[in-house]
Protein backbone atom coordinates (compact mmCIF):
# COMPACT_ATOMS: atom_id res chain seq x y z
CA UNK A 1 0.00 0.00 0.00
CA UNK A 2 0.94 3.50 -0.86
CA UNK A 3 1.03 6.29 1.38
CA UNK A 4 -2.58 8.07 1.18
CA UNK A 5 -1.15 11.99 0.83
CA UNK A 6 1.70 12.21 -2.17
CA UNK A 7 4.87 13.20 -1.41
CA UNK A 8 6.37 16.17 -3.06
CA UNK A 9 9.82 15.35 -5.33
CA UNK A 10 12.48 13.57 -3.34
CA UNK A 11 15.13 16.00 -2.38
CA UNK A 12 18.26 13.76 -3.55
CA UNK A 13 18.24 10.65 -5.78
CA UNK A 14 20.24 7.88 -4.75
CA UNK A 15 22.09 5.27 -7.24
CA UNK A 16 20.86 1.74 -6.20
CA UNK A 17 21.61 -0.94 -8.79
CA UNK A 18 22.69 1.76 -11.22
CA UNK A 19 19.31 3.57 -11.34
CA UNK A 20 18.14 6.14 -9.73
CA UNK A 21 15.43 4.87 -7.10
CA UNK A 22 13.32 7.72 -5.26
CA UNK A 23 12.40 6.34 -1.52
CA UNK A 24 8.89 6.23 -3.07
CA UNK A 25 9.60 2.71 -4.30
CA UNK A 26 10.31 1.74 -0.58
CA UNK A 27 7.46 3.15 0.54
CA UNK A 28 4.79 1.38 -0.96
CA UNK A 29 5.34 -1.51 0.97
CA UNK A 30 4.25 0.03 3.92
CA UNK A 31 0.74 0.10 5.52
CA UNK A 32 -1.23 3.27 4.63
CA UNK A 33 -0.25 6.50 6.50
CA UNK A 34 2.85 5.80 7.75
CA UNK A 35 5.31 8.26 8.44
CA UNK A 36 9.50 7.70 7.09
CA UNK A 37 12.18 9.85 8.15
CA UNK A 38 15.38 8.58 6.38
CA UNK A 39 18.96 9.72 5.98
CA UNK A 40 21.88 7.54 4.76
CA UNK A 41 25.87 9.36 4.88
CA UNK A 42 29.07 7.53 3.71
CA UNK A 43 31.57 8.26 7.07
CA UNK A 44 33.44 11.52 6.92
CA UNK A 45 31.08 13.41 4.37
CA UNK A 46 29.03 15.84 5.01
CA UNK A 47 26.26 15.29 1.99
CA UNK A 48 23.99 12.65 2.75
CA UNK A 49 23.63 9.80 -0.01
CA UNK A 50 19.49 9.92 0.94
CA UNK A 51 17.88 12.46 2.26
CA UNK A 52 14.03 12.09 3.01
CA UNK A 53 12.75 14.13 6.01
CA UNK A 54 15.85 14.26 7.49
CA UNK A 55 14.92 17.44 9.42
CA UNK A 56 11.63 15.82 10.57
CA UNK A 57 11.47 15.68 14.09
CA UNK A 58 10.04 12.03 15.70
CA UNK A 59 10.19 9.74 18.82
CA UNK A 60 13.60 8.21 18.69
CA UNK A 61 12.00 5.06 20.88
CA UNK A 62 15.84 3.66 21.93
CA UNK A 63 17.84 4.83 19.84
CA UNK A 64 17.75 7.63 22.12
CA UNK A 65 20.11 5.32 23.97
CA UNK A 66 23.13 6.03 21.39
CA UNK A 67 22.96 9.57 22.79
CA UNK A 68 23.34 8.50 26.06
CA UNK A 69 26.27 6.41 25.48
CA UNK A 70 28.02 8.43 23.97
CA UNK A 71 27.23 11.12 26.38
CA UNK A 72 28.47 8.99 29.33
CA UNK A 73 31.63 7.70 27.78
CA UNK A 74 32.68 11.33 27.10
CA UNK A 75 31.50 13.02 30.26
CA UNK A 76 31.72 9.60 32.73
CA UNK A 77 34.76 7.35 30.87
CA UNK A 78 34.64 3.87 30.16
CA UNK A 79 36.09 2.66 33.49
CA UNK A 80 33.43 4.43 35.84
CA UNK A 81 31.62 2.51 38.38
CA UNK A 82 28.63 2.61 40.26
CA UNK A 83 29.45 2.09 43.97
CA UNK A 84 26.96 1.16 46.86
CA UNK A 85 28.63 1.76 50.58
CA UNK A 86 27.59 0.70 53.92
CA UNK A 87 28.87 2.96 56.45
CA UNK A 88 29.14 3.39 60.12
CA UNK A 89 27.99 6.54 61.39
CA UNK A 90 29.37 6.07 65.23
CA UNK A 91 31.58 4.18 67.22
CA UNK A 92 31.91 0.56 67.31
CA UNK A 93 32.62 -1.17 70.78
CA UNK A 94 32.19 -4.82 72.17
CA UNK A 95 30.34 -5.62 68.97
CA UNK A 96 27.53 -2.32 69.89
CA UNK A 97 27.50 -0.17 66.90
CA UNK A 98 27.17 3.29 69.34
CA UNK A 99 25.18 5.28 66.29
CA UNK A 100 23.50 4.66 62.75
CA UNK A 101 23.95 2.34 59.64
CA UNK A 102 23.81 3.85 56.35
CA UNK A 103 23.44 2.37 53.15
CA UNK A 104 24.29 4.44 50.54
CA UNK A 105 23.05 3.20 47.11
CA UNK A 106 24.58 5.15 43.86
CA UNK A 107 21.86 3.81 41.67
CA UNK A 108 23.88 1.22 40.38
CA UNK A 109 21.32 -0.59 37.98
CA UNK A 110 23.44 -4.33 38.89
CA UNK A 111 23.06 -4.45 42.32
CA UNK A 112 22.08 -7.51 43.60
CA UNK A 113 20.49 -8.66 46.91
CA UNK A 114 23.62 -11.31 47.24
CA UNK A 115 25.89 -8.34 46.93
CA UNK A 116 24.05 -6.73 49.71
CA UNK A 117 24.35 -9.65 51.88
CA UNK A 118 27.67 -10.08 51.35
CA UNK A 119 28.26 -6.63 52.60
CA UNK A 120 26.21 -7.53 55.21
CA UNK A 121 28.64 -10.05 56.71
CA UNK A 122 31.44 -8.16 56.63
CA UNK A 123 29.74 -6.05 59.10
CA UNK A 124 28.99 -9.20 61.26
CA UNK A 125 32.64 -10.40 61.39
CA UNK A 126 33.69 -7.21 62.48
CA UNK A 127 31.75 -8.81 65.76
CA UNK A 128 28.48 -6.06 64.82
CA UNK A 129 25.56 -7.65 66.41
CA UNK A 130 23.67 -4.54 67.68
CA UNK A 131 23.13 -1.01 65.86
CA UNK A 132 21.78 1.38 69.08
CA UNK A 133 20.51 4.21 66.32
CA UNK A 134 18.57 3.88 62.95
CA UNK A 135 18.96 2.58 59.53
CA UNK A 136 19.34 4.90 57.04
CA UNK A 137 18.77 4.23 53.00
CA UNK A 138 20.53 7.34 51.56
CA UNK A 139 18.94 8.05 48.08
CA UNK A 140 20.28 10.75 47.93
CA UNK A 141 22.38 10.84 44.88
CA UNK A 142 19.17 11.09 42.98
CA UNK A 143 15.98 13.60 43.11
CA UNK A 144 12.59 13.93 42.70
CA UNK A 145 10.57 11.36 40.84
CA UNK A 146 11.52 8.10 39.39
CA UNK A 147 9.17 8.19 36.42
CA UNK A 148 10.62 10.15 33.67
CA UNK A 149 7.99 12.81 32.30
CA UNK A 150 5.81 11.24 29.06
CA UNK A 151 5.90 7.62 30.36
CA UNK A 152 2.39 5.91 29.57
CA UNK A 153 0.82 4.99 32.95
CA UNK A 154 -0.06 1.51 31.84
CA UNK A 155 4.05 0.95 31.64
CA UNK A 156 4.44 1.36 34.66
CA UNK A 157 4.06 -1.88 36.07
CA UNK A 158 6.15 -3.65 33.76
CA UNK A 159 9.41 -4.46 35.09
CA UNK A 160 10.73 -3.02 31.73
CA UNK A 161 10.25 0.05 32.73
CA UNK A 162 10.76 -0.18 36.91
CA UNK A 163 11.69 2.95 37.88
CA UNK A 164 15.06 3.84 38.05
CA UNK A 165 15.78 4.94 41.35
CA UNK A 166 18.89 5.32 43.52
CA UNK A 167 18.11 2.38 45.39
CA UNK A 168 17.72 -1.03 43.49
CA UNK A 169 18.05 -4.35 43.63
CA UNK A 170 17.82 -7.25 41.49
CA UNK A 171 16.54 -4.52 38.81
CA UNK A 172 13.57 -3.65 41.28
CA UNK A 173 11.33 -6.55 39.76
CA UNK A 174 9.62 -9.43 41.07
CA UNK A 175 7.62 -12.17 40.46
CA UNK A 176 4.45 -14.21 41.24
CA UNK A 177 1.98 -16.95 40.25
CA UNK A 178 -1.60 -16.75 40.09
CA UNK A 179 -3.60 -19.44 40.30
CA UNK A 180 -7.16 -20.25 38.87
CA UNK A 181 -9.69 -21.04 41.81
CA UNK A 182 -10.86 -25.20 41.26
CA UNK A 183 -14.64 -23.51 40.91
CA UNK A 184 -15.77 -20.58 38.68
CA UNK A 185 -16.53 -17.46 40.11
CA UNK A 186 -14.52 -17.91 42.68
CA UNK A 187 -11.21 -15.27 43.29
CA UNK A 188 -8.06 -16.52 41.68
CA UNK A 189 -5.31 -16.28 44.50
CA UNK A 190 -0.81 -15.99 44.04
CA UNK A 191 1.72 -16.73 45.99
CA UNK A 192 4.38 -14.92 46.66
CA UNK A 193 7.96 -16.11 47.65
CA UNK A 194 8.92 -15.02 50.95
CA UNK A 195 12.10 -12.63 49.96
CA UNK A 196 9.95 -10.12 48.27
CA UNK A 197 9.07 -7.89 51.07
CA UNK A 198 5.83 -6.93 48.58
CA UNK A 199 1.82 -7.46 49.30
CA UNK A 200 0.08 -8.52 46.85
CA UNK A 201 -3.70 -8.95 46.71
CA UNK A 202 -5.93 -10.36 44.18
CA UNK A 203 -9.46 -9.78 43.33
CA UNK A 204 -9.51 -11.78 40.27
CA UNK A 205 -12.14 -13.48 39.59
CA UNK A 206 -12.06 -17.34 37.62
CA UNK A 207 -13.65 -17.83 34.59
CA UNK A 208 -14.83 -21.32 33.36
CA UNK A 209 -13.11 -22.51 30.17
CA UNK A 210 -14.71 -21.66 26.96
CA UNK A 211 -16.26 -18.35 29.28
CA UNK A 212 -17.39 -16.04 26.22
CA UNK A 213 -17.22 -13.05 29.16
CA UNK A 214 -12.99 -13.69 28.88
CA UNK A 215 -12.73 -11.85 25.47
CA UNK A 216 -13.34 -8.43 27.55
CA UNK A 217 -12.43 -9.34 30.79
CA UNK A 218 -8.80 -8.23 31.05
CA UNK A 219 -5.98 -9.20 33.67
CA UNK A 220 -4.73 -5.86 35.12
CA UNK A 221 -2.19 -4.77 38.24
CA UNK A 222 -3.03 -1.56 40.50
CA UNK A 223 -0.03 -0.38 42.35
CA UNK A 224 -0.54 1.11 45.64
CA UNK A 225 1.77 2.77 48.34
CA UNK A 226 4.73 0.78 50.35
CA UNK A 227 5.04 -1.80 46.78
CA UNK A 228 1.13 -2.98 47.51
CA UNK A 229 -0.61 -4.46 44.09
CA UNK A 230 -3.66 -5.25 43.61
CA UNK A 231 -4.51 -7.42 41.03
CA UNK A 232 -7.82 -7.43 39.19
CA UNK A 233 -10.06 -8.72 35.98
CA UNK A 234 -10.15 -12.35 35.46
CA UNK A 235 -8.56 -15.77 34.59
CA UNK A 236 -9.68 -18.40 32.75
CA UNK A 237 -9.06 -21.91 34.25
CA UNK A 238 -6.01 -23.51 33.79
CA UNK A 239 -4.14 -26.58 35.20
CA UNK A 240 -0.92 -24.46 35.84
CA UNK A 241 -0.02 -20.84 37.39
CA UNK A 242 0.07 -18.15 35.46
CA UNK A 243 3.71 -16.73 36.10
CA UNK A 244 3.65 -12.72 36.27
CA UNK A 245 6.50 -10.11 36.70
CA UNK A 246 5.90 -6.72 38.33
CA UNK A 247 7.93 -3.39 38.78
CA UNK A 248 9.03 -2.08 42.67
CA UNK A 249 7.35 1.49 42.25
CA UNK A 250 9.19 2.70 45.64
CA UNK A 251 13.19 1.39 45.53
CA UNK A 252 14.08 2.86 48.90
CA UNK A 253 10.89 1.22 50.50
CA UNK A 254 12.07 -2.40 48.93
CA UNK A 255 15.74 -1.95 49.67
CA UNK A 256 15.39 -0.89 53.38
CA UNK A 257 12.86 -3.88 54.00
CA UNK A 258 15.84 -6.10 52.45
CA UNK A 259 18.67 -4.55 54.37
CA UNK A 260 16.76 -4.58 57.54
CA UNK A 261 15.58 -8.70 56.66
CA UNK A 262 19.86 -9.19 55.87
CA UNK A 263 20.51 -7.62 59.44
CA UNK A 264 17.94 -9.83 60.93
CA UNK A 265 19.09 -12.66 59.14
CA UNK A 266 22.87 -12.01 60.25
CA UNK A 267 21.59 -12.04 63.98
CA UNK A 268 22.25 -7.63 64.03
CA UNK A 269 19.49 -5.87 66.23
CA UNK A 270 18.43 -3.05 65.45
CA UNK A 271 17.32 -0.55 68.28
CA UNK A 272 16.13 2.21 66.07
CA UNK A 273 13.77 2.71 63.01
CA UNK A 274 14.38 2.16 59.15
CA UNK A 275 14.65 5.12 57.79
CA UNK A 276 15.17 6.91 54.04
CA UNK A 277 17.80 9.59 54.17
CA UNK A 278 16.91 11.88 50.85
CA UNK A 279 19.12 14.83 51.36
CA UNK A 280 23.15 14.78 51.20
CA UNK A 281 24.32 14.12 54.75
CA UNK A 282 27.23 13.24 57.47
CA UNK A 283 29.11 10.65 55.73
CA UNK A 284 30.28 7.62 57.84
CA UNK A 285 33.22 5.12 58.01
CA UNK A 286 33.15 2.98 54.90
CA UNK A 287 32.32 -0.55 56.30
CA UNK A 288 31.80 -2.44 53.32
CA UNK A 289 31.41 -1.40 49.59
CA UNK A 290 30.73 -3.00 46.28
CA UNK A 291 31.15 -2.01 43.03
CA UNK A 292 29.48 -2.43 39.34
CA UNK A 293 31.14 -3.60 36.38
CA UNK A 294 33.15 -1.13 34.70
CA UNK A 295 30.26 1.53 32.34
CA UNK A 296 31.86 0.40 29.08
CA UNK A 297 30.59 -3.08 29.87
CA UNK A 298 26.92 -1.46 31.03
CA UNK A 299 26.90 0.29 28.01
CA UNK A 300 27.08 -2.94 25.96
CA UNK A 301 24.83 -4.59 27.93
CA UNK A 302 22.51 -1.29 27.63
CA UNK A 303 22.97 -1.14 24.02
CA UNK A 304 22.94 -4.75 22.51
CA UNK A 305 19.80 -5.80 24.65
CA UNK A 306 18.27 -2.37 24.65
CA UNK A 307 18.18 -2.44 28.69
CA UNK A 308 16.12 1.03 29.69
CA UNK A 309 16.72 0.59 33.44
CA UNK A 310 21.10 0.71 32.58
CA UNK A 311 19.97 3.97 30.26
CA UNK A 312 18.61 6.03 32.36
CA UNK A 313 20.23 5.54 35.74
CA UNK A 314 23.30 6.42 33.34
CA UNK A 315 20.96 9.42 32.64
CA UNK A 316 20.72 10.09 36.09
CA UNK A 317 24.05 10.00 37.11
CA UNK A 318 25.38 12.13 34.15
CA UNK A 319 23.14 15.16 35.51
CA UNK A 320 24.57 14.26 39.08
CA UNK A 321 28.53 14.28 38.09
CA UNK A 322 28.18 17.12 35.37
CA UNK A 323 26.34 19.22 37.69
CA UNK A 324 27.34 18.17 41.12
CA UNK A 325 23.68 17.90 42.22
CA UNK A 326 21.03 15.48 42.85
CA UNK A 327 20.14 13.58 39.70
CA UNK A 328 16.98 14.41 37.89
CA UNK A 329 15.56 13.94 34.66
CA UNK A 330 16.05 17.99 33.52
CA UNK A 331 19.68 17.63 35.22
CA UNK A 332 20.47 14.51 32.97
CA UNK A 333 18.68 15.60 29.25
CA UNK A 334 20.74 19.38 30.15
CA UNK A 335 23.79 17.34 31.07
CA UNK A 336 23.81 15.41 27.91
CA UNK A 337 22.84 18.35 25.59
CA UNK A 338 26.19 20.11 26.90
CA UNK A 339 28.55 17.55 27.29
CA UNK A 340 27.97 16.37 23.89
CA UNK A 341 27.90 19.82 22.07
CA UNK A 342 31.18 21.28 24.59
CA UNK A 343 33.05 17.89 23.40
CA UNK A 344 32.14 16.29 20.64
CA UNK A 345 30.25 19.29 18.55
CA UNK A 346 27.20 17.81 18.85
CA UNK A 347 24.33 20.11 18.41
CA UNK A 348 20.85 19.01 19.63
CA UNK A 349 19.11 22.37 18.76
CA UNK A 350 15.57 21.72 19.34
CA UNK A 351 15.68 18.49 20.31
CA UNK A 352 13.54 17.16 23.15
CA UNK A 353 15.81 15.14 25.26
CA UNK A 354 13.66 13.59 28.43
CA UNK A 355 15.15 10.23 29.42
CA UNK A 356 18.24 8.22 28.51
CA UNK A 357 16.39 5.18 27.31
CA UNK A 358 13.62 6.33 24.95
CA UNK A 359 10.23 5.77 26.97
CA UNK A 360 9.22 8.87 26.96
CA UNK A 361 6.84 9.76 24.21
CA UNK A 362 7.80 13.89 24.83
CA UNK A 363 11.37 12.85 23.20
CA UNK A 364 12.04 14.37 19.95
CA UNK A 365 14.78 14.16 17.43
CA UNK A 366 15.35 14.59 13.79
CA UNK A 367 17.45 12.09 12.03
CA UNK A 368 19.57 14.67 11.07
CA UNK A 369 20.28 14.93 14.17
CA UNK A 370 21.37 11.27 15.18
CA UNK A 371 23.54 11.30 11.62
CA UNK A 372 25.56 14.18 13.93
CA UNK A 373 26.15 11.43 16.67
CA UNK A 374 27.25 8.81 14.40
CA UNK A 375 29.49 10.57 12.33
CA UNK A 376 31.21 11.48 15.26
CA UNK A 377 30.80 7.65 16.80
CA UNK A 378 32.59 6.62 13.34
CA UNK A 379 35.18 8.95 13.03
CA UNK A 380 36.45 8.59 16.96
CA UNK A 381 35.75 4.89 17.57
CA UNK A 382 39.51 3.84 17.94
CA UNK A 383 38.82 5.72 21.53
CA UNK A 384 35.22 4.84 21.88
CA UNK A 385 34.77 1.03 21.08
CA UNK A 386 31.45 1.97 20.62
CA UNK A 387 30.58 0.42 17.29
CA UNK A 388 31.30 -3.04 18.44
CA UNK A 389 28.93 -2.15 20.84
CA UNK A 390 26.04 -1.78 19.32
CA UNK A 391 23.51 -5.29 18.43
CA UNK A 392 25.06 -6.83 15.15
CA UNK A 393 22.51 -8.17 12.65
CA UNK A 394 21.81 -11.67 12.61
CA UNK A 395 24.35 -12.00 15.34
CA UNK A 396 23.03 -10.56 18.62
CA UNK A 397 21.30 -8.17 20.60
CA UNK A 398 17.75 -6.91 19.35
CA UNK A 399 19.16 -7.34 15.69
CA UNK A 400 19.36 -11.03 16.06
CA UNK A 401 16.35 -11.92 14.32
CA UNK A 402 15.91 -8.80 12.71
CA UNK A 403 13.57 -10.04 9.59
CA UNK A 404 13.81 -7.62 7.27
CA UNK A 405 17.65 -7.51 7.57
CA UNK A 406 17.95 -11.47 7.41
CA UNK A 407 16.09 -11.28 4.48
CA UNK A 408 18.11 -8.19 2.53
CA UNK A 409 21.13 -10.78 3.13
CA UNK A 410 23.25 -7.91 5.40
CA UNK A 411 23.97 -10.26 8.53
CA UNK A 412 26.97 -9.47 9.96
CA UNK A 413 26.95 -6.32 8.26
CA UNK A 414 25.05 -3.80 9.96
CA UNK A 415 25.63 -2.69 13.67
CA UNK A 416 22.56 -0.75 15.07
CA UNK A 417 20.47 0.40 17.72
CA UNK A 418 16.74 -0.42 17.35
CA UNK A 419 14.14 1.59 18.53
CA UNK A 420 10.25 0.47 19.27
CA UNK A 421 7.67 1.25 20.82
CA UNK A 422 3.62 1.05 19.63
CA UNK A 423 3.85 1.57 15.84
CA UNK A 424 7.01 3.04 16.27
CA UNK A 425 9.94 1.19 14.17
CA UNK A 426 13.48 2.63 14.19
CA UNK A 427 16.72 2.12 13.68
CA UNK A 428 20.35 3.99 13.77
CA UNK A 429 23.73 3.13 13.24
CA UNK A 430 26.28 1.94 10.13
CA UNK A 431 26.15 -0.61 7.42
CA UNK A 432 28.98 -1.88 5.58
CA UNK A 433 27.81 -1.99 1.78
CA UNK A 434 29.40 -5.48 -0.93
CA UNK A 435 31.84 -3.04 -2.34
CA UNK A 436 33.25 -2.33 1.65
CA UNK A 437 31.73 1.66 1.74
CA UNK A 438 31.09 2.33 5.48
CA UNK A 439 27.65 4.06 6.14
CA UNK A 440 25.68 5.56 8.54
CA UNK A 441 22.20 5.46 8.84
CA UNK A 442 18.79 6.67 10.60
CA UNK A 443 15.59 5.38 9.75
CA UNK A 444 12.60 6.63 11.88
CA UNK A 445 8.92 5.29 11.10
CA UNK A 446 6.12 5.97 13.25
CA UNK A 447 2.39 6.10 12.67
CA UNK A 448 2.74 2.50 11.47
CA UNK A 449 -0.78 0.42 11.85
CA UNK A 450 -2.39 -2.49 10.15
CA UNK A 451 -6.35 -3.40 9.46
CA UNK A 452 -7.32 -5.84 12.73
CA UNK A 453 -7.33 -8.71 10.73
CA UNK A 454 -3.87 -8.52 9.84
CA UNK A 455 -2.73 -8.58 13.29
CA UNK A 456 -1.41 -11.62 13.38
CA UNK A 457 1.35 -10.94 10.39
CA UNK A 458 1.70 -7.02 11.24
CA UNK A 459 5.32 -7.34 10.65
CA UNK A 460 5.02 -8.20 7.35
CA UNK A 461 4.91 -4.82 5.69
CA UNK A 462 8.14 -3.68 7.74
CA UNK A 463 10.04 -6.78 6.62
CA UNK A 464 9.40 -6.21 2.67
CA UNK A 465 9.97 -2.53 3.25
CA UNK A 466 13.44 -3.13 5.19
CA UNK A 467 13.93 -6.28 3.27
CA UNK A 468 14.13 -4.19 -0.11
CA UNK A 469 15.81 -0.46 1.16
CA UNK A 470 18.89 -2.02 3.34
CA UNK A 471 19.31 -4.89 -0.07
CA UNK A 472 19.83 -2.12 -2.20
CA UNK A 473 22.16 0.52 -0.18
CA UNK A 474 24.22 -3.12 0.23
CA UNK A 475 24.50 -3.49 -3.19
CA UNK A 476 25.23 -0.01 -4.57
CA UNK A 477 28.10 1.13 -5.63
Amino acid sequence: MRFSRIVSALTCAFVLNAQATSVENYTQYLPAGANLALVVQKIGTTTPAIDYHSQQMALPASTQKVLTALAALLQLGPNYRFTTMLESQGSITDGVLYGNLIARLSGDPTFKRQSLRHMVEILKKQGVHRITGNVLVDTSVFASHDKAPGWPWNDMTQCFSAPPAAAIIDRNCFSVSLYSAPNPGDIAFIRVASYYPVNVFSQVRTLARGSTNAQYCELDVVPGELNRFTLTGCLIQRNDPLPLAFAIQDGANYAGAILKDELTQAGIQIDGHLKRQTQPGLTGTVIAQTQSAPLHDLLKIMLKKSDNMIADTVFRTLGYEHFGVPGTWRAGGDAVRQVLRQKAGIDLGNSVVVDGSGLSRHNLLAPATMMQALQYIAQHDNELDFVSMLPLSGYDGTLRYRGGLHEAGVDGKVSAKTGALQRVYNLAGFITTASGQRLAFVQYLSGYAVPPEDQKQHRAPLVRFESRLYRDIYKAN
